[in-house]
């Protein structure tokens, strides 16, 4: 575990250490950054993305599906509003650190519960300040996702050689199974609206439709919107087998986000899923949920260069013509090429005409790969929640015909 220090001592830090590097990043190809370091002193290994996002690092860094990776934040202000204890979507963080220009600040804004600082201590992860974050951007954007070893070291003795090595030698994401190590323990049900101001918001009326969640790496946000939807929400582990799930007799499923490469999670995932389309079960999926739909029934994925992860992403929903600005954070996509007969592409991305949403042609399921529940992000997407209701209340209907 890294240790800690107190917030106190981080501006004097700062000040004493200004032209004396604490922190380094340092990729495989041996590119190193220096700069200021805070939250854990300690070092971590990982792949380095980018995100562009302009607010909610509080909900990217707890968003399960950023294990196995250091966040490099394009916008300059972070941390500057403290955190709180609202805008989690996990209970334990999963990303290994962060990148960032400026230094971080106390906290100015009435919901912070905490400095920014002490709850990175706290979660054990390291970040490091002063970096030209542009620079490393278009680094990533021209050449790909590195991978990278990020180490706090607040008496300033780094050994670069030894994190060149590391990033080195650690494996990537290819063929990493991650869903497994941040999926639940044991399955639960979930019984929390969307937050309004201080307060989470609760079903007044009862539940219209039963939900079980397959937990690849679930947002919170994303449960709370089926919530707000009329969905009484039950989650289990992404192990679970479809004659499980069929036993808690469901009126959908719904397959979460997630963390990894799509196809090694499919190998256990995949079937299951196809058995649950087979019997006609309304399935709705989301960024990893949405690529193991896609490789159960045949498709195949590959890993992106760089990646999408921001808020700012355009989608175009083929269907209606209709623009949606996104907010996504995937490294993996559905090969176009690849898709079988029975699956037709629902939504594209206007960055990179890269598969971002898919509907079965025949059974009650659809799948789209960015994040309909933002947080952080417009709202663009929401629709889709109700789409999937709809959906449900339709095979209701069709179930109960003589």
């Amino acid at each position: 575990m890294g240790q800690k220090i107190k917030s106190g001592q981080y501006f004097a830090a700062l000040r004493a250490n200004w032209d004396n590097p604490t922190a380094a990043l340092v990729l495989e190809d041996g590119s190193v950054f220096t700069g200021f370091g805070f939250g854990a002193i300690t070092s971590n290994v990982g792949e380095v993305c980018f995100n562009t996002s302009m607010t909610g690092y509080q909900e990217i860094l707890t968003d399960p599906s950023y294990a196995g990776q250091i966040i490099n934040f394009t916008f300059p202000h972070i941390g500057n509003v403290g955190v709180n204890d609202q805008d989690f979507e996990t209970t334990t963080p999963r990303a290994l650190g962060l990148i960032v220009r400026q230094p971080i600040t106390s906290p100015a804004n009435w919901r912070a519960t905490d400095h920014f600082d002490n709850w990175l201590q706290d979660q054990n992860l390291p970040g490091i300040s002063g970096v030209d974050t542009r620079a490393l951007t278009r680094r990533i954007r021209d050449l790909g996702a590195p991978r990278g070893a990020l180490c706090h070291a607040a008496d300033g003795n780094i050994n670069i050689d030894s994190l060149k090595a590391q990033a080195q030698a650690w494996g990537g994401l290819k063929n990493m199974d991650l869903a497994t190590e941040v999926t639940s323990d044991s399955a639960y049900a979930w019984n929390q609206g969307s937050w309004q101001l201080d307060k989470s918001a609760h079903r007044e009326t009862p539940a219209k439709h039963k939900v079980v969640a397959m937990d690849f790496g679930c947002k919170h946000n994303i449960l709370r919107c089926l919530e707000d939807n009329g969905c009484a929400v039950y989650v289990v582990p992404a192990e679970t087998t479809a004659e499980e799930i069929l036993a808690l007799q469901p009126d959908g499923v719904f397959l979460s986000n997630g963390p990894g490469d799509p196809a090694a999670t499919a190998t256990y995932a995949g079937p299951q899923i196809a058995k649950l389309i087979e019997k006609n079960m309304p399935v709705f999926g989301i960024c990893i949920g949405h690529q193991l739909m896609a490789l159960a029934l045949g498709a195949k994925t590959h890993k992106m260069d760089r990646g999408h992860r921001g808020a700012n992403h355009p989608v175009k929903d083929l269907a209606t013509g209709k623009i949606e600005i996104t907010s996504q954070n995937h490294g993996f996509a559905v090969d176009p090429d690849s898709l079988p007969a029975e699956l037709a592409v629902s939504h594209i991305s206007l960055f990179d005409q890269s598969v971002e949403g898919l509907r079965h042609t025949s059974k009650p399921a659809f799948c789209v790969q960015y994040h309909p529940e933002s947080s952080p992000g417009p709202h663009d997407s929401r629709y889709l929640f109700k789409r999937f209701t709809n959906l449900m209340k339709k095979q209701e209907f069709k179930d109960a015909a003589p």
